[in-house]
């Protein structure tokens, strides 16, 4: 099992996490948000975050809350990520506009900056590769995988999340990113239907969800006919397959044997393994499994 943190960030940090809470530094902007994995005590004291951080959120209920400002600091701001081919030495910036929802989250998953490396190494040296982002979000793997140069589908059911992603694309200096407003379930059958294949694709589902037309998503009853559409429109003959999954309760062995059969049917490369972020107060921060399947 691989334990993998993202080592390339310049405009994100955490600074220390606990007491189910977490300080990260996004730009030049300082957040404090809640944090269910961090069970432990916070390393710093309680003044300390408050003294740094620009702004902290405040739940009202399990889904939503409010922004209480401490120092002075705009509602939406960018930061970016720099990719870099570790043979070709190729190079690559993907942009992204930050906000402050109601939802706690601010436009981005940092510990995910792995993910955009492994996808940017992989199909930057294919010719005109096709690739497909399921729960998409944001988009920063659709942006790594576009500056690799390939041909990106990127699915989320929410439109205002596409929307952003399609900011995102275009801060980016980017172009011709195919946007779906779909659910992830139902796109991955019709292109199973249509015979479509991918050399390239990753899906985070969230442990919850919606569908556009009410479709529900639960991670633990969906993910099996999930993975087996899916593995229906990967390239057998060359691929990249990334599920990652944050959920409390799900360890690695759960990709690793719901890819297995595919990897042992192909002759393809499984790994398995956690993300995490490593604080500058040294504590580390466990933030979902991962399973990988490379050809």
């Amino acid at each position: 099992m691989e334990l993998l943190t993202p080592t390339h960030w310049k405009d994100y940090e955490l600074l220390d996490c606990g007491d189910f809470e977490k300080l990260e530094r996004f730009g030049k902007f300082i957040t404090i948000r809640p944090e269910p994995q961090a069970v432990w005590k916070k390393v710093y004291p309680n003044s300390e975050w408050e003294k740094q951080a620009h702004v902290k959120f405040v739940p009202k209920s399990s889904s939503s809350g409010d922004w209480k400002m401490l120092k002075k600091m705009p509602e939406q701001w960018t930061i970016s990520y720099g990719l870099e081919h570790e043979h070709s030495g190729q190079r690559g910036e993907i942009v992204f506009r930050l906000g402050l929802t109601s939802f706690k989250h601010v436009g981005i998953f940092p510990e995910q900056a792995c993910n955009w490396d492994v996808i940017y190494n992989f199909l930057q040296p294919l010719e005109k590769p096709k690739f497909l982002n399921l729960f998409a979000y944001t988009g920063g793997a659709s942006l790594a995988a576009r500056a690799a140069g390939a041909d990106v589908t990127h699915v989320d059911s929410i439109k205002q999340v596409v929307n952003w992603a399609n900011e995102n694309m275009q801060k980016s200096g980017l172009d011709n990113i195919r946007w779906m407003i779909d659910d992830a379930l139902k796109f991955s059958k019709k292109e199973q239907r249509r015979g479509n294949l991918y050399q390239g694709i990753i899906l985070d589902p969230p442990a919850f969800g919606h569908g556009p037309n009410g479709e529900k998503w639960k991670l633990e009853d969906n993910i099996l006919e999930m993975i087996e559409s899916v593995l229906q429109i990967i390239d057998p003959e060359k691929h990249l397959l990334i599920l990652n999954a944050y959920s409390l309760g799900f360890s690695a062995l759960v990709p690793e044997n719901l890819l297995r059969p595919f990897a042992n049917r192909h002759k393809s490369n499984l790994s398995i393994g956690e993300l995490y972020l490593d604080a500058k107060s040294g504590v580390k921060l466990p933030l979902g499994v991962w399973g990988r399947l490379m050809k």
